[in-house]
């Protein structure tokens, strides 16, 4: 794999930490800041909806000036908001910040994945996106974690202040590693923006990003929520929680590592086992979270189908909009946080149900079984073209 993507990955893992790190720090910043722990979920929300909003209009934005320089102006305002929310004692300035962070996460990431299926042959794009998805996984294994403690020890502020430092390296290494000339362009051959959103109104991209979003809607609806289930259910201490987003984490980089080497040739195959995996393992996680041994098991191995399925179907949209080279990344980077935003929220809701902290494990249940209801009956439409095969 080129060098560059290497790099790439190296911002994701700073963004990747902003973005999951809420997970391990929503019950300290809830207190502090004098919110329900599900007020301070939609943190989570507000960054995810930054995120759908900024990727489609900041890539269209965009589209024409220099990747490097893009890439490098969208790190650096994502780490002065951080540097904001972490100044701030007002829940209304952090919930702006988080909007901000996402309108430059949501372009960087949009202008990186479009770089990256560019900087490899058409049929590894899979394995591109497994490289830059390594970012976010890592982010799951080092950085949440690490922030998770770093907030426990020192408060919530310090983990933000973290993230703002880490963007400073990832800057540097794009500003000496990636080419300065008009990638985009080139890639654009031309192409009229008119051109590439028309390409939304093909149904298989369409499907394939609702099918990416219901799984990441899943994934981030049990994910957001783990804290108190580890301290209240399992009854360990806080000090468990980060362990617990460590196994997540490196749960998710081996399903992105195993689907990244399958997602090109045989995607069908990683859903139609991983599927109705993904689909037992999150009641089990619920009916199970108060054994420890078995909640610290199932984490690794929902860490590792969520992100095994999700990788899979992101870069089914790559393939799906292949016609749309500028607009790509923003599509499947809008499809992810459309699920990120709406995970939250279901999940929030139930909490204050008879289920209580298990009521987010419930409903990446249920979302899961949606997409599959969806994809199954669909699955020839999906499978049309060899390029474009999820379930044959």
């Amino acid at each position: 794999m080129p060098f560059p993507l290497y790099l790439l990955a190296m911002a994701v893992f700073a963004m990747g930490t902003s973005e999951f790190m809420l997970a391990g720090l929503l019950p300290d910043i809830a207190s502090d800041l004098d919110v329900t722990v599900g007020t301070a979920g939609l943190l989570t929300s507000a960054f995810a909806i930054g995120m759908i909003v900024g990727a489609p209009v900041v890539a269209a934005l965009a589209r024409n000036w220099r990747g490097r320089s893009s890439l490098l102006g969208f790190i650096l305002v994502f780490a002065a908001a951080h540097a904001v929310g972490a100044g701030t004692a007002s829940f209304p300035v952090l919930f702006a910040s988080r909007i901000v962070a996402a309108l430059a996460n949501a372009g960087f990431l949009a202008v990186a994945l479009t770089a990256a299926a560019t900087l490899v042959p058409p049929g590894k794009k899979g394995r591109a996106l497994a490289v830059l998805l390594s970012g976010t996984t890592g982010a799951m294994i080092a950085g949440v974690p690490g922030g998770s403690a770093l907030g426990t020890l020192l408060g919530w502020q310090a983990t933000f202040w973290a993230v703002a430092a880490l963007c400073l390296p990832a800057a540097l290494g794009i500003l000496k590693g990636i080419p300065a000339g008009r990638a985009k362009e080139e890639a654009a051959g031309g192409r009229a923006l008119r051109a590439e959103l028309a390409q939304l109104a093909r149904p298989r991209l369409i499907l394939v990003m609702l099918l990416g979003a219901l799984v990441n809607a899943a994934t981030f609806a049990g994910f957001t929520f783990l804290a108190p289930v580890v301290t209240d259910t399992a009854g360990l201490s806080e000090l468990w929680v980060p362990v617990v987003l460590v196994l997540f984490g490196a749960g998710s980089f081996a399903g992105v590592t195993v689907a990244g080497r399958l997602s090109d040739q045989h995607p069908g195959r990683v859903i139609a086992v991983g599927g109705p995996l993904l689909l037992i393992g999150w009641p089990a996680l619920a009916v199970l979270a108060g054994k420890p041994v078995a909640l610290l098991a199932l984490v690794f191995v929902q860490g590792a189908l969520s992100f095994a399925l999700g990788s899979t179907l992101i870069a089914r949209v790559l393939y799906e909009a292949a016609g749309a080279p500028t607009m790509a990344g923003s599509y499947a980077t809008a499809a992810v946080n459309v699920g990120a935003a709406v995970g939250p929220l279901i999940a929030a809701s139930t909490l204050g149900t008879g289920v209580g902290n298990l009521g987010p494990l419930w409903s990446s249940g249920v979302l899961v079984a949606v997409a599959l209801l969806i994809a199954f009956p669909l699955r020839t439409v999906i499978a049309a073209g060899r390029s474009t095969e999820v379930l044959q």
